[in-house]
């Protein structure tokens, strides 16, 4: 007898398909007893489930079977419509189709994307063609794969191996978690950059961030720390999450609360904190520099009055405002230690995924330097 075995790795793969909320299903042409003989192996059906071979007598259940599989042979499709397999796909998690056509694959891949489902399909045949073009993902195989299945497919598997395919979703997985790290991280040092000029216009208080700042904050202490986060190893629960929605986008509106609502507006209380109490030590309360603005930046007011009646020159007011600025600045570096920590984890705590990206801790130490 001739034995064709699965690889080692495929099993280990399916596991973390299954732990990834990624569900697998067999579509061949093989005999309906070799097929599920594999599908078991594999982890594609699982050894304590109850198994259901159709035939042309067995009807579809109306309602979800929970431990039980199903293995359905291509001629009991053959009179199939479409509510029928639909019915199929509702009532069983675990799926084996076996002696399938080409009309079938592609019938069968139509029905997963009915359901809601993004369907990624692997292929190496002529055959396999159709179904391939169809998917959303069709993954050919590129050595034993055909030309004509690789033409049809979005990407080529070049070792053949399923294996790949998994730890292709965790790089991408990695790859969108730290692109939005990066981002969050990024447009948090906005509010407190435009508030202090927003209050300068609008309340007339000495300016409280000059624009040399800005430029030390934007071009030096950020770019290192965004950038490091890109080297930021996956989370342990990366592929024990569930494939998030297909509506979800790089920036939505829960990153923008994130770094404007939350953590950008922390920043800039900190900020004017720090600016409010410099103020109050040298005798300017918060209610005295409202308005102040014209007298403030007058060259030739040498005389202009604090809280508590001392008699301010315009040399001494720059003084203290450039003494604002950069303790202002220092509050900013400083709540940005915080948030590149923050930014380095979406779901576990900073205790489960430790401090291991070198990049990332030079980045914090040449921030601070």
């Amino acid at each position: 007898s001739m034995i064709d075995p699965p690889k080692a790795s495929v099993p280990d793969a399916v596991s973390k398909c299954r732990s990834a909320g990624i569900k697998v299903i067999m579509v061949t042409g093989d005999h309906p007893i070799t097929a599920q003989a594999i599908a078991k192996e594999v982890g594609i059906i699982s050894s304590q489930n109850h198994l259901i071979i159709f035939d042309s007598e067995t009807p579809i259940p109306n309602s979800h079977q929970p431990g039980v599989a199903a293995c359905v042979p291509g001629y009991v499709m053959m009179d199939w419509e479409e509510a029928d397999l639909d019915k199929l796909i509702r009532s069983f998690t675990e799926i084996v189709f076996a002696r399938t056509s080409p009309q079938q694959k592609l019938f069968i891949v139509e029905g997963y994307q009915r359901a809601g489902n993004v369907v990624a399909v692997t292929g190496d045949g002529v055959n396999d063609s159709p179904a391939l073009k169809k998917a959303d993902i069709g993954v050919a195989m590129g050595i034993a794969g055909s030309e004509v299945s690789k033409e049809a497919a979005d990407m080529i598997l070049l070792d053949d191996n399923f294996a790949t395919i998994v730890t292709g979703v965790e790089e991408g997985r990695l790859i969108f978690d730290n692109l939005k790290k990066s981002i969050v991280y990024t447009l948090t040092s906005n509010i407190p950059e435009i508030l202090p000029f927003l209050t300068w216009v609008v309340l007339g208080i000495p300016l409280p961030l000059s624009t040399v700042a800005i430029l030390l904050i934007d071009l030096g202490t950020d770019m290192l720390p965004a950038i490091s986060l890109a080297y930021e190893n996956a989370e342990l629960d990366i592929m024990e999450r569930a494939p998030r929605d297909t509506h979800d986008r790089l920036v939505n509106h829960r990153l923008i609360f994130l770094a404007y609502g939350i953590v950008g507006i922390t920043q800039a209380a900190a900020g004017f904190f720090v600016y409010a109490v410099i103020m109050a030590s040298y005798g300017w309360m918060p209610n005295r520099l409202l308005f102040i603005k014209a007298e403030w930046e007058d060259e030739y007011n040498n005389n202009l009055e604090d809280s508590w009646g001392q008699e301010w020159s315009y040399g001494q007011r720059m003084m203290l405002q450039q003494t604002c600025n950069g303790a202002y600045f220092l509050a900013i570096v400083q709540v940005q230690w915080a948030d590149v920590i923050i930014s380095k984890t979406r779901m576990l705590s900073i205790f489960q995924q430790g401090m291991k990206n070198n990049v990332l801790n030079f980045a914090i130490i040449f921030e601070t330097v």
